[in-house]
């Protein structure tokens, strides 16, 4: 039977795979229609953490931008610093 990739892009409150999330993305090969969300807009994401993506079967990387605060910019957010990158494999119905 033929696979078709799933990618799920969840942005967390830190770098911890435990920590919550705040925002995410998921394109589904399966179905060809992407889904976005973040917490603001009211959209509950698919998964409470990233470890419980993992614990449902995604393979996980951690995209870090670990970058120090330049002097006078500590409280300025203008995107979001924790993003891991998950990939799962379904097999499909070749109906």
């Amino acid at each position: 039977m033929p696979q078709n990739q799933q990618l799920l892009y969840l942005f967390t409150g830190n770098s911890s795979p435990e920590s919550n999330i705040v925002a995410w993305s998921l394109y589904d090969g399966v179905t060809g229609k992407p889904q976005k969300g973040c917490q603001e807009a009211g959209t509950e994401p698919p998964y409470e953490s990233v470890l419980a993506a993992m614990h449902d079967g995604w393979r996980t990387i951690q995209v870090p931008v670990l970058e120090p605060a330049r002097p006078g910019q500590e409280f300025d957010l203008d995107y979001l610093k924790f993003q891991f990158v998950l990939e799962k494999w379904e097999t499909c119905d070749e109906s």
